[in-house]
């Protein structure tokens, strides 16, 4: 796994956001075919430029919902 990959995953994950709303990260890897350990990895990746919003969901405390952060 390199920066080159999960930049690929956070991407995924993006678009996927970017068409929604928000979504659960059961929906997310649905969407994307994304494994467990790639999806938190590229929500690592976007967390840490800004750019998702996570919260836990009021249904399954093991899931979280995502949502990308609006520009300012």
């Amino acid at each position: 796994m390199n920066t080159e990959t999960i930049g690929s995953w956070a991407g995924l994950v993006w678009n996927a956001l970017n068409e929604a709303e928000a979504l659960g990260t059961k929906q997310i890897k649905k969407i994307t075919k994304l494994k467990d350990k790639e999806l938190y990895a590229a929500l690592g990746w976007l967390a840490r430029e800004d750019k998702v919003n996570m919260i836990p969901s009021e249904e399954d405390p093991k899931e979280l919902i995502v949502s990308l952060v609006q520009d300012k």
